[in-house]
C-alpha cells in the first residue's frame, strides 16, 4: 500500500478524540475537523472536545460486567478516554464516574497540544473519497452531511430517541430524610438516597404517568414514531409500562437500608455526583421527555428533593445511527470504499466507551492504512473486537438496533465452564484481557 500524508477526522466527541489521538501517536497527521464553537447541536452547549451530554458515569468498572473488561482492554491500550477517566473520577461506588467539565477539559488539552494533530474548526458537509476519513459525527450529525452520508455515500440512517436526566444542587436536598449509602451494597456510600414508603411511591408514581410531556425539538419533528431506546429510556415511558416497572428498575429498593436505623423501604431514588466538588448531583435513570415544569412538580414529590433547586432539566433529542451490517466492515471502514471508517454511535454502539472503543479500532486502523499496514481484526474473543463484529454482522437478522458492551455478543467459550454465568463470565473476561494482551504488540504499532 501506499503511504498517505494525512487522514482526516470529523467530529471531536469520544469516538472522534480516540481516534484522532490514536492516529496521532503512531505518527500520522491528523485534521481534526469540529464545527464547534461556530455551530452547536441542540444537544452540545460546550466549546470544548468530548462533551458528555447525558450522564456523568461511564458505568461498571468491575470485571464481572463486560463494560468493565471493555474499560480494562483500553486501559491496556492508552486509550485516552481511559486517561482522561481515570484522572477525573469522582466516587461512585463501583461505578466509573468523571467531573464532565474536568474530564472534557483534559481531552481538550490532550488533542489540542499533540503536534500531529491540527484542529479546523468548521463544518463538513461532504468528504474526499480519495483520502482516509474517520466520520464521528454522533447521534445529532449536522443536516448537511446527513444528507451527503444518505445520499451521496448511499447509506440509509436510523433514528431513534435519547434521553438525560436532570442535575439538582447538593445544598438543595433535604438530608434530614435522605441519606447516603452505596448502590446495592457494591463498594463505598457513594450514593445519595432518597427513600419512598408505598404510599409516597403511589403518589409519585400517579403523578408520573399523568405528567405532561415536552414538545419535540423541530429538527425531531420529521420523525413520526417515537422510538425509544430501552438503555436510555424515559423514566415515564418505563412507568407506563406497569406500577412495578419502576421498583424492578432505577427505584429498586433491593439491598439498600438506612446506615444507622437498618430500615428498609418500598422505593428507592439514588442520586449520583456529577463533579468532583461534590455541588452537583444527577438523579440515577431519570431521563425524561417531561416539561420542566412537570419535572419540578413531579420529581419534587421525591422525599429530599421537595425544595430541590434544578440545575439542568432532563432533555431527550433525536440520536441517528446507521444499518451498519449493510455498510460496514468489522474494521468500521466502508464495505464500498475502504478509505472512509465511521466511530461512534452512528455505527450503532451505544455508550460512552463503546463509542470510545469504535472510535480506538477505526483510528487504529485509519493509521495503519495511511502507513500502508493491512488493517488489524481485535477479534471477537475481546469486548472491542466484539462490538465491531457486532457493527459488521447485526447479531439479529433484519433488527439492527444500538448496542451496549455486553457478555452475549463476545465469541463463546470453545469448553464448558462449573459454577454457572458467573463463573463462565469471569472466564469470558479472563480470555478477554489475554486476546488483548496476545494482540497488544501489533495494536499498538
Amino acid at each position: 500500500m501506499e503511504k498517505i500524508e494525512h487522514i482526516n477526522v470529523i467530529g471531536a466527541g469520544l469516538a472522534g478524540c480516540e481516534a484522532a489521538y490514536q492516529a496521532a501517536i503512531r505518527g500520522v497527521k491528523v485534521r481534526l475537523y469540529e464545527m464547534k464553537p461556530k455551530k452547536f447541536t441542540p444537544a452540545h452547549h460546550s466549546p470544548k472536545f468530548a462533551e458528555l451530554v447525558c450522564s456523568n458515569s461511564l458505568r461498571s468498572d468491575e470485571l464481572s460486567n463486560a463494560i468493565g473488561v471493555l474499560k480494562a482492554e483500553l486501559r491496556a491500550l492508552n486509550s485516552i478516554v481511559m486517561e482522561a477517566a481515570d484522572n477525573t473520577r469522582v466516587p461512585a461506588g463501583s461505578a466509573l464516574a468523571v467531573d464532565r467539565e474536568q474530564f472534557s477539559s483534559y481531552i481538550t488539552e490532550k488533542v489540542m497540544k499533540h503536534p500531529n494533530i491540527t484542529v479546523i474548526n468548521e463544518e463538513i458537509s461532504q468528504i474526499d473519497p480519495n483520502e482516509i476519513t474517520v466520520i464521528a459525527t454522533g447521534p445529532l450529525t449536522s443536516d448537511s452531511l446527513s444528507n451527503y452520508i444518505s445520499d451521496t455515500l448511499g447509506l440509509e440512517g436510523l433514528h431513534f430517541f435519547d434521553a438525560a436526566a436532570p442535575i439538582v444542587d447538593f445544598d438543595s436536598i433535604d438530608m434530614n430524610k435522605a441519606f447516603f449509602a452505596s448502590r446495592y451494597n457494591k463498594g463505598d456510600a457513594d450514593y445519595i438516597n432518597c427513600p419512598m414508603n408505598e404510599d409516597e411511591y403511589k403518589a409519585f408514581y400517579n403523578a408520573l404517568v399523568d405528567a405532561k410531556k415536552a414538545e419535540l425539538h423541530e429538527f425531531d419533528k420529521e420523525s413520526q414514531k417515537l422510538t425509544v431506546f430501552e438503555g436510555c429510556m424515559p423514566v415515564e415511558v418505563m412507568a407506563k409500562r406497569g406500577y412495578d416497572t419502576l421498583l424492578f428498575g432505577p427505584l429498586k429498593p433491593v439491598g439498600i437500608e438506612h446506615p444507622v436505623t437498618k430500615e428498609t423501604y418500598h422505593a428507592v431514588v439514588q442520586l449520583r455526583k456529577e463533579n468532583a466538588s461534590g455541588t452537583m448531583y444527577n438523579i440515577v435513570g431519570f431521563q425524561t421527555h417531561l416539561t420542566f415544569g412537570e419535572q419540578k412538580r413531579v420529581f419534587s414529590l421525591i422525599p429530599g428533593l421537595e425544595n430541590a433547586t434544578f440545575l439542568r432539566y432532563g432533555v431527550m433529542h433525536r440520536n441517528t445511527y446507521l444499518d451498519s451490517p449493510k455498510y460496514l466492515t468489522h474494521f468500521y471502514s466502508l464495505k464500498k470504499n475502504s478509505n472512509i471508517y465511521f466511530a461512534g454511535q452512528m455505527t450503532g454502539v451505544e455508550g460512552y466507551i463503546e463509542s470510545a472503543s469504535s472510535g480506538f479500532v477505526a483510528g487504529v486502523n485509519a493509521s495503519r492504512r495511511a502507513r500502508g499496514l493491512e488493517e488489524l481484526d481485535f477479534t471477537d474473543k475481546s469486548v472491542i473486537g466484539a462490538l465491531s463484529h457486532f457493527v459488521n454482522n447485526g447479531g439479529f437478522s433484519g433488527n439492527f438496533q444500538p448496542m451496549n458492551a455486553n457478555f452475549g455478543i463476545v465469541a463463546p467459550l470453545e469448553y464448558k465452564v462449573k459454577g454457572g454465568k458467573k463463573a463462565r463470565n469471569e472466564e469470558i473476561a479472563k480470555r478477554a484481557l489475554s486476546t488483548i494482551n496476545e494482540l497488544k504488540g501489533e495494536i499498538l504499532k
